[in-house]
Formats: C-alpha cells, sequence, structure tokens
C-alpha cells in the first residue's frame, strides 16, 4: 500500500474538515501547518517517505495562504536535492465562494509539485453541471485540476456542503488508487 501525506493549512477549520475528508478517502497522514507556517515535529520526514503529497489550503486573495506558501519556501530544500522527484502530487481548496479564485491556488499547488519534479493527480471526475444537478452533488463546484470546496462565509465548518466533502473523499480514493497504481510500475 503506498503512503501518501495530506499537507494543509486551515485558518478556521473549514479547510481541516475537507483535509479530513481527502485523507479518509487516501488513507493518508494528516499533516497541519501550524498559524505560524511551521509543520509539526518528525513531518519532513513523513514527506519524504511519502509516495504521493497532498496540497491544502484555503483561497484567500487569489492564492493559498500565507503559511502554506511559508512551508512552500521551505520545500527549497528537498527541491535542491531533488528529493521529491517522481512523486505524486495533489492538491485542494476552499473558499467563501463557488469560484473565488480557487483555480489560482490550484495552480499554485501544482507548480510547486512540478518544481519538484512530481507528477499531479487530477479529480478524475465529470462536474455536476446539469440542470437537474444538486448543491451536494460530487464535484457540484467543477473541477478537473484539484478538489474544490466552497465554505460560506458565515457558516461554520460543520456546514460545508456534505457534496464537497464527498467529492474531497472520493479525490483522495482516486490519489489513493493512482499512488497503488504507480508504485506497481
Amino acid at each position: 500500500m503506498a503512503s501518501i501525506a495530506v499537507v494543509y493549512h486551515s485558518g478556521y477549520g473549514h479547510t481541516q474538515r475537507v483535509a479530513q475528508s481527502v485523507a479518509e478517502g487516501a488513507g493518508a497522514q494528516l499533516i497541519a501547518i501550524d498559524a505560524e507556517g511551521n509543520l509539526p515535529d518528525g513531518a519532513w520526514e513523513q514527506l519524504a517517505a511519502a509516495d504521493a503529497i497532498v496540497f491544502g489550503s484555503p483561497t484567500y486573495m487569489g492564492g493559498p495562504s500565507w503559511q502554506f506558501k511559508k512551508f512552500a519556501d521551505a520545500t527549497s530544500k528537498p527541491w535542491f536535492s531533488q528529493a521529491w522527484k517522481d512523486k505524486l502530487f495533489a492538491g485542494f481548496t476552499n473558499s467563501a465562494t463557488m469560484n473565488g479564485d480557487k483555480h489560482s491556488t490550484i495552480h499554485y499547488f501544482m507548480t510547486l509539485a512540478m518544481q519538484q519534479g512530481g507528477l499531479w493527480v487530477g479529480t478524475g471526475m465529470m462536474p455536476s453541471n446539469s440542470k437537474a444537478a444538486q448543491r451536494n452533488d460530487i464535484n457540484y463546484v467543477g473541477s478537473f485540476a484539484g478538489a474544490m470546496a466552497t465554505s460560506p462565509s458565515d457558516a461554520s465548518p460543520a456546514e460545508i456542503p456534505q457534496g464537497d466533502l464527498d467529492t474531497a473523499r472520493k479525490f483522495g480514493e482516486r490519489v489513493a488508487a493512482t499512488a497503488a497504481r504507480w508504485a506497481r510500475k
């Protein structure tokens, strides 16, 4: 079985709920970036040992949180030695509006993964975009590049639409299936 790590920052708990759903689907270890942008003890070793790394951050002002960016800057050490080359990478984000420039955050993650010499895993899901689509359908937000969730600004973390959490779980399952397939090669 492949080793998968979900490294994420959550400012108010919404993105943490999405991270938990991704990790549940992937059978992954969660690594929370703290409010100061730091990883817990042993996290760098977990990331080094992982076959796949999933990035997660809320989208603030059109990109990932500064705490996630601090982590990303600190990945220059594995980048320099190409330590993460050929790992699988994926990503997810959450913001208060349906669009909220979430795609900019996913592209940031993709660029970071490519700089590390990694391979990107998208959602592999069709969007729920018919007239009959409901807010709690899988991939209602409609992303192919990474999982996206929407948490209204006045909603608690418990109020994230179930469809977005289900999408995150299925996304985690896809990352795990891809990592298992990649490991057989």
